[in-house]
């Protein structure tokens, strides 16, 4: 193997490399370049494997053949002053603090926020990862969308009923109603919402004759069928997998402190507890509030990336960073592209009995999953305005308990 490249050059600013490009490790690049922007001595690099933006909230409108936008990950960074570099990343040298990209790059960094977000957990059951689809990708997305506009007739399996499940059986139904959509999980959709959201959902579902079985733990996924633990196989033509996450193996690879699941433990500012020039956004943070560990979720990990990239900012100017304090406020949930529910939560994500469904409840639900754009659009010109967000039905800046 020939010499690693060094990818940045010898000058001496304090160099920041984000590591992922979802809504996390966006929202901590363009906060963190929009505050230093003009600084000299600060340099910000992002990492992401492709240039195009992945709206994850949209893969399973992409996975029934609709067209999403392209969005170009060099774009959104315009005007911020952070570059971009286009590569896997491959290895963590967290004591040499040193990046491999594509095994031949190298980046050194002197902060690292660490955004590399999570993927189907495919290995998990036997057959999965050979057999079924997945949404990790826009790419992956579009392979299924391809093979559903050629099936033709037959049965498509949805395998995990929580959000993903629920929005990609829907929304194949609404689009493919030639097809027999079967959604397969543990627990009954919307188990955690109120039992009038709960209703809906499940009302949502028989009118677009979407199959629900509850109670069903999928131990083997073969090549035309998914075999439950108990009871008898399900005939399907194609297999859809969106029952539990994984994230990437690096940062234990690295020696960084994670959980059981691979997540980097962060102390209250987000930053490692084993590597403190380390932050943690995002799915691949295990971030722990007064309720608990958080859940990854695009409600909860624009807030990571911002306050990450606060923390930052806190740290080169001499100050103390503040904790992160977050609260979730809603789960919408699509139900095609004309029904939708919206449970409203307390901070904890426990449903409160306010909700909305229907047509309002959709266009809410198109309105979050769009909100990335306008909010990136801000900081870029208004840093500041990053550091307050929506919680409870008032705006609190974030890093402060109410």
């Amino acid at each position: 193997m020939s010499a690693p490249q060094r990818v940045e050059d010898t000058a001496t600013p304090h160099r920041v490399v984000i590591l992922g490009a979802g809504y996390a490790g966006m929202s901590a690049s363009i906060q963190l370049a929009a505050r230093v922007r003009g600084q000299k001595d600060v340099q910000v690099t992002v990492v992401n494997a492709q240039e195009r933006f992945t709206e994850r909230l949209r893969l399973h409108m992409t996975a029934s053949g609709q067209q999403p936008a392209e969005l170009s990950i060099p774009q959104l960074l315009a005007g911020t002053g952070a570059r971009f570099v286009r590569g896997w990343v491959t290895a963590v040298d967290a004591e040499a603090r040193i990046v491999r990209i594509d095994d031949d790059r190298v980046l050194h960094y002197d902060t690292l926020v660490y955004g590399l977000g999570g993927v189907a957990d495919t290995p998990a059951v036997p057959g999965a990862e050979e057999h079924a689809y997945t949404l990790n990708s826009v790419q992956d997305a579009q392979l299924l969308a391809d093979r559903l506009a050629r099936l033709g007739s037959g049965t498509v399996a949805v395998v995990g009923s929580g959000l993903t499940g629920v929005e990609t059986a829907a929304e194949i139904a609404e689009r493919h109603p030639e097809l027999h959509v079967v959604l397969l999980g543990r627990h009954e959709p919307g188990a955690d919402m109120h039992p009038k959201v709960r209703a809906h959902l499940r009302s949502g579902l028989r009118r677009l004759n979407v199959e629900v079985r509850g109670g069903v733990e999928v131990a083997k996924v073969l090549p035309d069928a998914v075999r439950p633990a108990s009871g008898e196989s399900v005939a399907a033509e194609v297999v859809v997998w969106t029952s539990g996450t994984r994230v990437s193996p690096l940062a234990a690879a690295a020696g960084l402190a994670v959980d059981e699941r691979g997540r980097i433990v962060t102390d209250e500012v987000l930053r490692s507890v084993s590597h403190p020039r380390v932050y943690a956004v995002g799915d691949a943070a295990a971030v722990r509030q007064g309720y608990g560990v958080m859940h990854g979720t695009c409600q909860g990990g624009m807030p990571t990336g911002v306050h990450a990239a606060v923390s930052i900012v806190r740290t080169l100017e001499g100050k103390q960073p503040k904790p992160f304090r977050f609260g979730f406020y809603h789960t919408p949930v699509s139900l095609g592209r004309r029904d939708a529910v919206v449970q409203f939560t307390r901070p904890d994500n426990s449903p409160r009995r306010v909700y909305m469904t229907g047509r309002p409840a959709a266009w809410y639900k198109e309105t979050v999953t769009a909100s990335p754009w306008p909010t990136w659009g801000r900081m870029k010109k208004l840093p500041a305005s990053g550091a307050l967000w929506p919680r409870g039905g008032r705006f609190t800046r974030k890093g402060q308990a109410r």
